[in-house]
């Protein structure tokens, strides 16, 4: 008979212990017609398998929809208003300096995994990118017990900062480029051989979505990934892991019919309308990694140094392709944002084919990277997300948000049920 352990509380959640290897996947961009236009073809036989004996849900990520406040938010089971990271980048309220938000500094709560790893729980987070892994390692002890690599710098990677000092040795493969599907194929396969070496209790890991920036549902290319992942899932679904698959966000087109990026460059039209330094507009999607989409989303903050917010807003409103815009208190309230790292205004894009993004100045963005035509997220489009479990689970709510994973998986597999006190 399984012991069963004290429930772990992890920000006003309470989390009962995992009865079996518990592994939350983030499939990074994964729109959920990825996944089923795959299916349909035959694909992914071991995720229909995982389906059929368990469950196949959707639901809504937190916004923005883009990598880092969602990483974040199922890594610490809340929205960004709880734990602070709205973004890859923001406006610094204390040197008022534009600056990235990789820094664990950011980060205001702490992670399921931290919680658990002081309760007495092994656990491993592997990554794609290198910019999400002190994020998600923050709390984290590395004394045999906690594994946090990211498949970009797994070379790099020692006992002292990562858990592993042989990361490669761990995969048998090379570390792949940062622009490349193998990126995430790392990831899985570094999860499965973790599992069969280490059985940690908890295990996340975290893709890239260059495929899906690239190609849409169906595309020969996008099917090749996920035909790929599912390998990967039978293999973890094998060896006994409690799977509960995620996206950080969907992923939509965000072109004309020529091609071109729909593009509405923001801080060209607020200059042209209030002049040069009166306002200013901070993409929250820009990181270093551009070339899949130009640091274009559908998400923008806008800060004004002057004019009123109330009158920019209604500027701003009567752009094509603009869905909302709201000043900080009601877009904080609605989108579950942190007050004091946003703008005097929210903006989301999109319009009726959910095709509009936000850039800032037309001169600001290098779009040489972009091979085909722009597919991008940030806004609400883009956050319906697959919820799937192979396990049957018992009391979920009719509203799933992508943050809920670890707590599905702790608190509402059927056949393993431990009530938390």
């Amino acid at each position: 008979m399984i012991q069963k352990r004290k429930p772990v509380p992890v920000n006003g959640r309470i989390y009962a212990w995992p009865q079996a290897p518990l592994v939350v996947i983030c499939c990074d961009g994964s729109e959920p017609a990825y996944m089923e236009m795959a299916r349909k073809k035959g694909l992914m036989p071991h995720l229909e398998a995982m389906i059929g004996k368990g469950e196949n849900r959707r639901g809504l990520s937190a916004m923005p929809s883009f990598t880092n406040p969602n990483n974040l938010s199922i890594a610490t089971g809340r929205p960004p208003a709880i734990h602070g990271i709205c973004g890859n980048y923001l406006i610094d309220p204390e040197s008022g300096r534009e600056v990235m938000m990789n820094d664990p500094k950011w980060l205001r709560a702490p992670t399921i995994f931290a919680a658990f790893q002081e309760a007495g729980a092994k656990v491993a987070v592997v990554t794609a990118k290198d910019k999400l892994r002190l994020l998600l390692g923050k709390g984290l002890v590395f004394d045999g017990s906690a594994i946090c690599f990211s498949s970009e710098k797994a070379d790099k990677a020692t006992l002292a900062e990562n858990g592993i000092a042989d990361a490669c040795k761990l995969t048998g493969m090379k570390v792949p480029d940062v622009y490349s599907a193998e990126l995430s194929e790392f990831v899985f396969a570094a999860g499965v051989a973790l599992l069969k070496r280490m059985r940690p209790d908890l295990m996340y890991l975290s893709t890239t979505d260059y495929i899906q920036h690239k190609y849409a549902p169906g595309a020969a290319k996008a099917n090749d990934f996920y035909a790929m992942m599912d390998h990967y899932l039978g293999e973890l679904d094998a060896l006994g892991a409690t799977v509960v698959i995620v996206a950080d966000h969907g992923m939509k087109d965000k072109h004309l019919s020529d091609g071109q990026p729909d593009v509405i460059f923001l801080q060209d039209v607020l200059d042209k309308e209030y002049g040069a330094g009166k306002t200013k507009v901070i993409l929250p999607i820009t990181d270093p990694y551009v070339v899949h989409h130009g640091a274009l989303g559908s998400f923008a903050t806008v800060y004004a140094y002057g004019p009123k917010p109330q009158d920019i807003a209604r500027h701003i409103a009567a752009q094509s392709g603009i869905d909302v815009v709201l000043d900080r208190k009601e877009g904080c309230a609605r989108f579950e944002l942190p007050e004091d790292r946003m703008g005097d205004l929210i903006v989301v894009s999109g319009g009726p084919m959910h095709s509009k993004v936000i850039g800032t100045s037309r001169d600001k963005h290098d779009l040489s990277g972009l091979t085909e035509p722009l597919r991008s997220h940030g806004g609400l489009s883009e956050q319906e997300v697959p919820i799937i479990v192979n396990r049957k689970t018992e009391g979920l709510g009719a509203t799933l948000r992508n943050f809920d994973a670890f707590f599905i998986g702790c608190n509402h597999i059927a056949a393993s049920r431990e009530e938390a006190a």
